[in-house]
């Protein structure tokens, strides 16, 4: 068993609220259809994962797409630097958060970070994404200054926040790098990657007109 607590930070997948930046040329339905296979997704690989606790930090209300298995707790107001901060002083000892845009994402994306030796000599782990910020990070010693002010949704928000775990004296360990799904094109490449996902199965029937 992982002594690591895993976080999911989401958002309620309701159409216009979630994945705006797919319309177009999806709708807001459609867009929110997507994310909510993505979330779908998401959640059931990590409860096949060994946790100390799984918890769902939710921006909405549950729906019939949550499995059994998860703690939901409400997501803090703010931006997301203070919505992660908040995540991660609510928990003791090691945690693991992800994201909801990364489908994709396999027991063998966390692997390293779940490894009874994962938190040997290591103060945080981080998984960089394509676009130039974040779907993963870790933190032995949850420290919420670790994430405030930290500048997020631009193009070197990876790089500030890895900056600043260093900048703390922490020895940082990488996580694959992997494609969020902010785009059309996003979708249709991580589809590609996961095509038995729930996911790639949504977008196909999009694509197929079965809308």
């Amino acid at each position: 068993m992982s002594a690591a607590t895993l976080l999911v930070l989401a958002k309620e997948p309701r159409p216009g609220r979630v994945k705006t930046r797919l319309v177009p040329p999806f709708s807001h339905e459609e867009a929110a259809r997507l994310a909510e296979a993505a979330l779908a997704d998401t959640l059931h690989t990590v409860l096949a994962l060994p946790a100390a606790r799984r918890v769902l930090v939710l921006d909405g209300a549950p729906g019939p797409w949550l499995p059994p298995g998860f703690e939901v707790w409400p997501q803090c107001p703010g931006g997301l630097d203070a919505r992660l901060a908040a995540a991660f002083a609510a928990v003791e000892g090691p945690a693991l958060l992800v994201g909801m845009d990364t489908p994709q994402l396999t027991a063998r994306h966390l692997a390293p970070a779940l490894a009874p030796d994962a938190w040997t000599d290591t103060g945080a782990w981080f998984g960089p994404a394509e676009d130039g910020g974040f779907w993963a990070l870790g933190l032995a010693a949850p420290d919420p200054a670790l994430l405030r002010g930290v500048p997020m949704s631009t193009p070197h928000t990876g790089a500030y926040q890895r900056a600043r775990l260093t900048g703390a004296g922490l020895r940082v360990r990488d996580l694959p790098v992997l494609r969020d799904v902010d785009t059309a094109a996003d979708a249709t490449a991580v589809a590609a990657e996961a095509p038995g996902s729930r996911f790639a199965a949504t977008l196909g029937r999009l694509a197929a007109g079965a809308r």
